[in-house]
């Protein structure tokens, strides 16, 4: 009986073709994940996401159920909050901030400032900055007070204490034309904040005729020429040296701080 052939023989002695088993087994061993834990993490994403979606707008646990006020002097909480019109029973995170701080600043022109914000779980915080008169502006038996700005901004029936007046009466020059009412009560304002202290405390009124022309009149009769308030700095420096060299003096003028005059009447 005939052997096998050549060919035969030779085909029993080569390798097997492809990867061998044991590699194999470990391929399979670190496969990567296949499609279903793909889609069970995006289900639970999305379930994820409908959740915290539901419990920002639809749950009663994250609603405005309180208004906070903080810094109001004047103002009372009760103002604050009614100008505020917080929509309360609503969810948190659909309160305008925004629009309750446009609504307090139009309603309020006493804010200067307010800081709107949440407070988790329930409360919104309203948290205000008024405005200070530093002189008053009196027409028709009323007060009109007037920030540092030359802002003003509220209407009272008695001249709040230690707040100086204004007494406009602008002359026909072309800083007054150019200045307008508005532009010299701020040049006057201006002034005021930079007295010094002492100062400040006894000014009872500013006499403003121009830009460069504004006049302070203090308790016990005495007077001040400022000018503008250009140099203001110098000029309160320059007046604190002259009423201690000349404490009885009832006239200062420190228009020209490098040059500045004192008189008695």
């Amino acid at each position: 009986m005939a052997g096998p052939s050549t060919a035969e023989r030779g085909a029993r002695g080569t390798t097997p073709s492809g990867p061998p088993p044991r590699f194999l087994r470990a391929r399979r061993r670190f496969r990567l994940p296949g499609r279903r834990p793909l889609v069970v993490m995006a289900v639970a994403v999305t379930l994820l996401g409908a959740g915290a979606v539901w419990l920002l707008y639809g749950s009663s646990w994250l609603r405005a159920e309180r208004v906070r006020v903080a810094g109001a002097g004047v103002l009372t909480a009760e103002e604050v909050r009614s100008a505020a019109d917080v929509p309360l029973n609503t969810p948190m995170v659909a309160v305008d901030t925004a629009a309750i701080e446009h609504r307090l600043r139009e309603r309020l022109p006493r804010i200067a400032k307010v800081d709107v914000s949440r407070s988790w779980p329930h409360t919104i915080s309203l948290v205000v900055t008024e405005r200070r008169p530093e002189a008053i502006v009196e027409e028709g038996g009323k007060f009109h007070e007037v920030d540092a700005a030359g802002v003003r901004f509220s209407t009272v029936s008695k001249r709040p204490k230690g707040v100086p007046v204004l007494e406009m009466e602008p002359d026909r020059s072309p800083s007054s034309r150019h200045f307008g009412p508005a532009g010299l009560r701020r040049e006057a304002v201006r002034v005021v904040t930079q007295l010094p202290e002492k100062v400040r405390q006894d000014t009872r009124s500013l006499r403003v005729r121009s830009y460069d022309s504004i006049t302070l009149e203090l308790t016990g009769g005495r007077t001040i020429t400022w000018g503008s308030g250009e140099r203001g700095e110098v000029k309160a420096k320059t007046l604190t040296a002259l009423m201690k060299a000349q404490p009885d003096a009832d006239h200062f003028d420190v228009s020209a701080p490098s040059a500045p005059a004192v008189s008695r009447s």
